[in-house]
């Protein structure tokens, strides 16, 4: 296939400084939960992108030095040579596919948690920190002031030792100490670092000359900048003081990045921002400036891209959440396969890894985080290891991505789904507000079943275990799925509510159908995920008055970890949904409930027409169970394996499942060798004393 034309213009070269980027892609710096503990993971995750064509891939912060350190959070680190060589295994493997290295040097600041070094944290001004530790921040001296620039240098000779080809000076988002000092409300100075803007900048305009002076013969040196804290007066905004930073500095740089601040407002989740959703706040850099401009906004239409070239919004197509989800998103646009785009959902489980110090990972993509430890490929799998067939029952996200997977291989595949619809959950839950992206996981896989001739697909198929023994597969794959339960029990009730039987009880699942609630609606909140928030802003938005109750702090509590948290909360409260938290059903009676303090005990009637469960799942695993009770019947029908794979498995995320099918797909002719270890670990080397 050939590339349409109307994408040229994402293949031209950009000059940056002494270098050059190939096309116009460029994957921005992202945390990824891999940092300095996972180095191997870390680069080979990022080679893949280069191989997949960005032309510019970058780290994630990676601090300077000791007094900002972020554990236990796994960032990048240039503290020693130790950290060149971890880098340096990067900046290879990126070049092995012609693009450049970015790195981008941070020091946290006021944002500095310090667990592991122990060293007070520092700013501009003394003041409480911003990480929720009890210890406050250290205002910096004239010396401290000098410290900083060392450090920096330093880092930015360490980072040109491990070949680097873009260094970055950070002033982005709200977690960094030359945004601290450009901020007024945490920058409280009264010498020349503070008090004007002229004099706020100033500390940021030294360590851009010291990083050129160092290192500016090879490396270009690019300036990440919030533009917009989307905090109003109280904030820099780009019709203020930071349109007036770009303008005192316009020309210093090599590269201006440019995003709106904090990390939920530059990396909003679908259900909340739209594609291209900072282009208001960010296109007036390229009128005041002459070097080359990136900047993000979810892009993963190539029409889109285009549009914000042209128009002279962006020079290069910054990308953190869509390279995580495809990264050869840029390859397939130049090969004319712009359809096979693996679009990202805006659902933010990758930012989830971070937050729980972990290996980020990917609902549309499950190698993300994969493809050093177990050695998976995004677009790569390897051949059928036999001419066995595969039944697969269920087309939710896992039965649809072990057949995708699978039929990829070469394998003979069917696909029994027993609805007229496929994606299971997905197709569901993508009805309910703010989420219809994640109908995306369906149709990508869909549209890559349709494609294949070795996959047949049936609908409106209810297998029994009779007829499973009778079709004469090889394999048996049961995916089909979970459903939510009705008695109320969950993370933190674990026994079912008095009262859970009746006719007014309902599920998530009735509320998608269409089932008809009267109000008032007592919506229990036992799973403190998203399904609680999302589905009691349905009701009210179907006119119900609504009481949503929950074991947990707050809202949703989980999505803290996604970014969203407080958005959900905020959405809720405006369109009138009460909340209590911190309380759970203690029985459901003939138009209201009771429900009981988990901390004072304290009973209270609310008055409930209706009440729906949002509080665990149970596997829909009868056919799976029927199955495996009778190995000699399975044998005896030639059936060599069966397996449960999952929410019929295990009930989690959609994540969770999608790579639940995927590792099935890999492995069911080739078992890990060592099961107890199914991937591979990243060793230290222990020194002797």
């Amino acid at each position: 296939m050939t590339r349409d034309p109307r994408y040229d213009i994402l293949f031209e070269p950009v000059r940056i400084g002494p270098v050059t980027a190939k096309n116009r892609f460029y994957q921005v710096p992202h945390c990824n939960g891999m940092g300095f503990n996972l180095p191997q993971s870390h680069n080979k995750m990022r080679e893949v992108k280069a191989e997949g064509g960005w032309a510019v891939i970058c780290t994630e912060e990676c601090m300077i030095h000791p007094s900002s350190d972020y554990s236990p959070e796994p960032q990048a680190r240039l503290w020693d040579g130790y950290d060149v060589k971890c880098l340096g295994l990067m900046t290879d493997a990126i070049h092995r596919y012609d693009a450049l290295a970015g790195v981008e040097l941070a020091h946290n600041g006021v944002g500095s948690q310090n667990l592991y070094t122990r060293l007070k944290p520092m700013g501009p001004s003394p003041q409480a920190g911003i990480t929720g530790i009890p210890t406050q921040t250290r205002g910096m001296d004239k010396s401290d002031i000098k410290e900083f620039r060392r450090w920096h240098r330093n880092a930015a000779l360490r980072a040109k030792e491990a070949e680097s080809d873009i260094v970055y000076v950070y002033a982005g988002h709200d977690s960094t100490l030359l945004m601290h000092f450009l901020q007024k409300r945490r920058n409280h100075r009264t010498d020349e670092y503070g008090g004007s803007l002229e004099n706020r900048v100033r500390l940021l305009r030294e360590v851009i000359e010291d990083t050129k002076e160092a290192v500016g013969d090879r490396c270009a040196i690019a300036v990440r900048l919030a533009v917009d804290e989307l905090l109003g007066d109280d904030g820099i905004t780009s019709q203020g003081e930071g349109r007036e930073i770009v303008e005192m500095l316009a020309e210093l740089p090599d590269l201006w990045d440019v995003n709106v601040s904090d990390w939920s407002n530059d990396s909003v989740t679908s259900r909340f921002g739209e594609e291209g959703i900072q282009e208001s706040h960010i296109s007036f850099v390229k009128s005041v400036t002459t070097k080359p401009v990136v900047g993000v906004g979810w892009f993963t239409s190539p029409d889109t891209m285009v549009s914000q070239i042209k128009r002279g919004v962006l020079d290069m197509i910054g990308a953190a959440r869509p390279s995580i989800a495809d990264p050869f998103l840029p390859k397939k646009i130049e090969e004319g396969r712009a359809d096979e785009i693996r679009e990202c959902i805006g659902c933010n489980i990758c930012v989830s890894g971070q937050h729980t110090f972990t290996p980020m990972r990917c609902t549309q993509n499950p190698s993300m985080g994969e493809e050093w430890r177990r050695g998976w490929h995004p677009e790569n799998i390897n051949p059928k290891g036999s001419d066995d067939s595969i039944l697969i029952v269920g087309a939710g996200p896992a039965g649809l991505e072990a057949a995708r997977g699978l039929g990829q291989r070469g394998y003979k595949v069917a696909l029994a789904e027993a609805t007229t619809v496929l994606g299971g959950r997905v197709t569901g839950e993508s009805s309910l507000p703010g989420l219809a992206a994640w109908a995306r996981v369906r149709d990508w896989r869909v549209g890559r079943l349709r494609e294949m001739a070795n996959v047949d697909i049936y609908m409106d198929s209810d297998l029994t275990p009779e007829n499973v023994l009778d079709f004469g597969f090889d394999h048996v794959i049961i995916a089909t799925g979970a459903r939510w339960r009705k008695d109320g029990v969950g993370v933190n009730n674990t026994s079912a509510i008095a009262g859970s039987e009746g006719t007014n009880i309902f599920t998530p699942e009735d509320i998608i159908a269409g089932a008809k609630v009267s109000g008032p609606v007592v919506l229990f909140d036992d799973d403190n995920f998203y399904m609680g928030g999302v589905v009691a802003e349905k009701l009210r938005r179907d006119g119900h008055q609504v009481t949503l109750v929950t074991t947990g702090s707050c809202v949703s509590s989980w999505t803290e970890n996604t970014l969203e948290q407080h958005r959900i909360q905020s959405q809720l409260m405006k369109l009138g949904v009460d909340v209590i938290t911190h309380y759970k059903i203690k029985q459901v009676k003939k138009g209201e409930v009771d429900i009981v303090c988990d901390f004072t005990d304290q009973v209270r009637s609310l008055p409930a027409a209706s009440v729906v469960m949002v509080t665990s799942r149970q596997p829909n695993n009868g056919l799976y169970l029927a199955l495996a009770a009778d190995p000699e019947k399975l044998a005896a029908a030639g059936i060599k394996s069966l397996q449960a794979i999952g929410d019929c498995d295990a009930p989690a995320t959609i994540a969770l499942a999608v790579y639940d099918g995927h590792r099935t797909a890999r492995e069911i002719d080739s078992p890990p060798e060592n099961p107890d270890l199914p991937f591979r670990r990243e060793y230290i080397q222990l020194d002797s004393e």
